[in-house]
């Protein structure tokens, strides 16, 4: 073992880290039962091959990451028995591109003050369903782990947004200071002594022709973790909001995991998933009760997407869309 400036430990391996939590896989006493699914005659995760429940022709999503809108059919109007020779004057426009109706029409005056009220009551909804959710996981102990394997700046920005819009703890592995993030780590830890805590080791990432693996390094911190719910966080990610309260709450209502994007089967491949149950998950951004982590081998994955598809039970993605922003994909 080595010592960092600071007087920090630098481990020589993630081997080496001891661990002293508790690990057991018996049921957190804070979260609902998980919702286990064994679905008859199939082979794979377990887990409905559809993506759960339909919410629309599409199952994709619009540009900005929420579900996509609008798609069906349910608001058309039943057939009356022949074309309809000018439909917009049902609204009061005459069908000619220059009329933009009549400005005292009392109908186009509700519509507006009607589609006002609906964006309105939308966010109202949004805010007190996060309020709502905080307050019914206030007891889940939840913590953010971070493998930190270079890029400083994206990991400074990165936990920071956790640490400004959450309440979660972080535990960060540094991976070899690669480019001097160890060091933003331990900036960190000093200014936040009670939300951050940082483990270092010499040992490279593989991915930088180092020896350590994702799995042997996720299962490290997997077990360092003494909370209820472990959220796996890539520094490609940055919240604008708070994230990370909607997939605790998913988790405590009784998923196993929940992510902010979902991935479901097409024939051989994966296609991106629309909210709801989902195959599997993005590891950038996922939340998982640790004790079912740690029964799934996590050891013997190679990334978040991997670990999901290990999981045994539901997997979600919130239907609200979250506050966040991810740079481009490494």
């Amino acid at each position: 073992m080595t010592e960092a400036p600071h007087h920090v430990k630098v481990w020589p391996t993630v081997r080496s880290i001891p661990v002293s939590a508790v690990t057991d896989d018996s049921p957190p006493s804070q979260l609902l039962p998980p919702r286990i699914e064994d679905v008859a005659g199939t082979s794979g995760t377990g887990r409905d091959s559809t993506g759960g429940a339909a919410t629309g022709v599409s199952a994709g999503r619009d540009s900005t990451g929420g579900a996509a809108t609008g798609v069906g059919t349910g608001r058309a109007r039943p057939a009356t028995g022949g074309a309809r020779g000018n439909p917009a004057a049902e609204f009061g426009f005459s069908g000619d591109p220059g009329q933009h109706g009549v400005p005292d029409d009392d109908m186009l005056h509700a519509q507006r003050v009607w589609d006002g009220t609906l964006a309105t009551n939308r966010l109202d909804d949004l805010g007190v369903n996060t309020e709502r959710q905080r307050v019914e996981t206030a007891g889940v102990t939840t913590t953010v782990g971070v493998l930190v394997d270079g890029r400083p700046d994206e990991v400074r920005r990165s936990l920071r947004s956790v640490l400004d819009h959450t309440a979660a703890t972080v535990l960060a592995l540094d991976l070899g200071d690669v480019d001097g993030a160890g060091q933003v780590l331990r900036e960190l830890a000093e200014e936040y002594p009670e939300r951050v805590t940082t483990w270092h080791v010499a040992e490279r990432p593989a991915w930088h022709d180092g020896t350590a693996s994702w799995g042997e390094s996720r299962t490290k911190l997997l077990r360092l973790d003494t909370s209820e719910v472990h959220v796996l966080l890539e520094t490609l990610v940055t919240l604008d909001g708070d994230a990370i309260t909607p997939l605790v709450a998913a988790v405590y209502e009784g998923a196993v995991a929940a992510g902010w994007m979902g991935y479901e089967r097409d024939g051989d491949n994966w296609r991106e998933a629309a909210p709801g149950q989902v195959d599997a998950l993005s590891g950038d951004l996922m939340a998982v009760r640790r004790s079912v982590a740690l029964g799934a081998s996590p050891e013997d994955a190679h990334d978040g997407f991997a670990l999901s598809l290990a999981l045994r039970g539901e997997l979600v993605v919130p239907r609200d869309r979250l506050e966040v922003r991810r740079t481009q994909a490494r």
